[in-house]
Parts: C-alpha cells; sequence; structure tokens
C-alpha cells in the first residue's frame, strides 16, 4: 500500500488509547480526519516513514480531552458567594437568600449575546490549552424561553470561533426563575411546552438536562422534562444526588438518560440502575472541592458494578470556577481515589460516552483524530501533577491547531 505524504506521522509516542497505554512505542499515522494506523516503532518501515509528514517524536499521545459536563456561557460572577461560603454560609441557604444560580440568571438575562461570547471566550481557550478537544456547554441561566436560546446560540458560536467540537444541552430546568415563584409546575409547563420545542426546532440542542435536587425539580418533574424532550428525539442527562438521595439518576436510567452527574448521594439500588440502562457516571470533584463537600460518590460501587465514570471540570461561576482539565484528573485521584488511568479514561472514553459520542475518546483505527501530544514520559503524569504548559499539540479532525491561549 503507498501512502501520499497528505499521511501525517508521529513516531515514537507513549500511546494511551482511551483505556488503557500501549505496551509499545508506537507511530500514530492519521489520513485525513482518522486515525490511519497504529504501528510498533520496531513494524515502521524507513519506506513507510518517507511517504509521510512527520509531525512529531517522543512524548505521551493520548485522545484529546473530552469535557462533558460545563456551564461555560453565563453573565457575571460569584466571588461574593465564594466569600459567604468561606464565612460559613452553605450553598443551599445562599440559593434560598436568591443567590446562587438565581444571581447568575440576572446577570446574564442583561448580557448581550456579544458580551457572554466575550466572557466566555477566554474560560474555553483555557480549556483548549489543557487539552480539550471536545465540550460540552450547558444553558441554565436564561430560565426563560429567549434567553435560554440566546446561551445556546452564544455556545454554538463557541464552537464557530476555535477549533473544538462542541455540545449542546438545554438546561432549562435548573432553578425557579424568580417570576415563577411558588409555580415550580407552570414553570416545568413552560420547559416541556415552549423551550424544548423551540431549542428543538432551531436545531440548537443536542441533548437536554435537568436540575433534580431539592432546591431544584422534584423526580416528578424532572420526568416530565425527559418524556418532553424524548418526544423531540433529544437525549437526556440529569444532575443528580449532589445535595440528597431524590432516586433521580434511577429515573434518569429507566428513561435511557446518557449520565447521571455528581452523585454524591448515590445508593446501590441507583448504580444498580446506571449499570443495567448503561448510563454513565460523571465525576464532578471541582464541585466537591469548592463546595468543601465531606459525601463522595460511591466510586468503589460504581467501579464493582462496572458503570464508566467521566471526569468533568464542571465549569461554572458558583460551585466550580475551575477551568483546568487536568486539575480534575489529579482531583479524581487524590479526593475519590480513581487511580490515573481510570480518571484519564473518565476523560477521554467514558466522557465521549456521555456525550453519546462513544467514536470520540478512543485512540485507535479508524477513529476521529482527535489527539493531544503531551511534554510528559508517562500518561499518569497528567493527573499527578498540576502543571500548565504540559500540551505540545492539539490536534483536531486530524488538523493540528495553534491555540489563541498558547500565545501563537
Amino acid at each position: 500500500m503507498t501512502h501520499p505524504r497528505t499521511h501525517r506521522l508521529w513516531q515514537d509516542v507513549t500511546v494511551f488509547d482511551g483505556q488503557q497505554t500501549l505496551p509499545d512505542s508506537m507511530a500514530v499515522i492519521v489520513e485525513d480526519d482518522r486515525i490511519h494506523s497504529l504501528i510498533p516503532m520496531r513494524e515502521l518501515s524507513a519506506s513507510l516513514a518517507d511517504t509521510c509528514l512527520p509531525m512529531g517524536s517522543g512524548g505521551v499521545m493520548t485522545p484529546g480531552l473530552v469535557d462533558c459536563h460545563t456551564h461555560l456561557v453565563f453573565g457575571g460572577g460569584r466571588a461574593d458567594e465564594f466569600e459567604s461560603r468561606l464565612e460559613g454560609v452553605s450553598y443551599e441557604e445562599i440559593a434560598r437568600r436568591g443567590g446562587g444560580i438565581i444571581s447568575t440568571v440576572r446577570d446574564t438575562r442583561e448580557a448581550s449575546e456579544d458580551a457572554l461570547f466575550a466572557a466566555a471566550l477566554p474560560r474555553l481557550d483555557a480549556l483548549l490549552a489543557d487539552g480539550v478537544t471536545t465540550v460540552e456547554i450547558k444553558s441554565g441561566y436564561g430560565l426563560d424561553v429567549e434567553n435560554e436560546l440566546k446561551m445556546l446560540r452564544v455556545a454554538r458560536r463557541l464552537g464557530e470561533a476555535r477549533p473544538v467540537r462542541v455540545v449542546t444541552t438545554l438546561l432549562g430546568a435548573h432553578a425557579l426563575p424568580p417570576e415563577y415563584a411558588g409555580d415550580s409546575d407552570g414553570y416545568i409547563d413552560l420547559v416541556c411546552d415552549k423551550m424544548i420545542p423551540a431549542a428543538a426546532a432551531e436545531g440548537l440542542a443536542d441533548a437536554v438536562d435537568v436540575f433534580c435536587e431539592k432546591i431544584a425539580f422534584s423526580v416528578a418533574q424532572c420526568e416530565r422534562v425527559f418524556e418532553a424532550a424524548r418526544g423531540h428525539g433529544l437525549p437526556i442527562k440529569a444532575h443528580a444526588e449532589q445535595l440528597s438521595n431524590l432516586g433521580g439518576s434511577a429515573m434518569a436510567a429507566r428513561h435511557g438518560a446518557l449520565s447521571a452527574d455528581h452523585i454524591e448521594y448515590l445508593d446501590d439500588a441507583g448504580i444498580a440502575s446506571m449499570r443495567d440502562a448503561g448510563s454513565v457516571a460523571v465525576i464532578l470533584p471541582g464541585a466537591f472541592h469548592t463546595l468543601r463537600e465531606t459525601q463522595q460518590p460511591p466510586i468503589a460501587g460504581l467501579r464493582e458494578a462496572g458503570v464508566p465514570m467521566a471526569v468533568a471540570t464542571d465549569a461554572n461561576p458558583g460551585s466550580s470556577p475551575l477551568f483546568m482539565p487536568t486539575l480534575m484528573l489529579n482531583m479524581a485521584c487524590t479526593l475519590f481515589r480513581l487511580t490515573p488511568r481510570e480518571a484519564l479514561t473518565g476523560m477521554t472514553a467514558h466522557g465521549a460516552r456521555a456525550l453519546g459520542m462513544p467514536e470520540l475518546g478512543r485512540l485507535r483505527e479508524g477513529a476521529p483524530a482527535d489527539l493531544c501530544l503531551w511534554n510528559i514520559d508517562t500518561p499518569a503524569e497528567l493527573a499527578y501533577a498540576v502543571q500548565p504548559g504540559r500540551l505540545r499539540q492539539r490536534v483536531v479532525a486530524g488538523q493540528p491547531v495553534e491555540d489563541q491561549a498558547h500565545g501563537h
């Protein structure tokens, strides 16, 4: 077989394929936007190498990182609440005072699309500088039809402005807006009857999410949202069991949810439901750390049941203002005792699965060529050290890209 010089070649790299580290030093050949072949260096002939464009040598190559849970688009900030929590005020109490999500709603509603885009772009650039090639961006700070769609349009625009795959999620059922105080069922009517159909009609949402929690929406209300979403052909996912155990994860699994996220209070029944449904458990150590929580997700139970565990930043203004994915790898290990391999799988193969995109997050022949080359010796170093600047090269759909955050 002849290989035109349009093939790109990386030589002598240690490969983490999304599930394990390959035992041999490898050559990786990319054709167009796909991985063409993985060849042990000892089997790479000089004649084959000569037909390829050399792109790099040495280091560790992984799939591009998949940040499967973020809230990158928002107005304002909540540093004042950060101070209040340090003074002993709980996240729940801040929310009940009209802070929390609702304070961000006010700022987001007041901001134009251009302002939201300008504010979100540096956050996205921070993720890209740390190896992200696919990112999910949720709405949820508009809480009316107009502003939820505004957020989703900004998310789509971010994906056009940078070389990254952006997946959008409608999170209309995130909190109860002030104009619906005392009428949560009425607001759920709006989400189901107006918001989801509008987002679907404009092609702005790739999935629908809910916040199933005592400070947000009940299991029954979230189930109504799921039914509406599925009626429009949209996959579903849930923020569930973050602050208490309402059974939201089990309900979401029964509806075929892609994932249940946070899940600190997930019980054995919820684990079994997620296992049976094939739902992914999305672990969010940034929120656990920022909120100074003590209830850890049931990692051992999830591991024993074989439930795939993804890891994500949950980048947001209130409970996880953290925009460094490799820091999440470290926290997943130090706070929750994932192994470095589990954590990295969680931000590659399992992160992609949580988005319903299992073809991503893997480094194997035929897979999309979303890749990262790192200036490290072993994949475990990504979780071991909290150290910016280790990313040597980011490749999206087969194209090496220079990111603004790198200063190029």
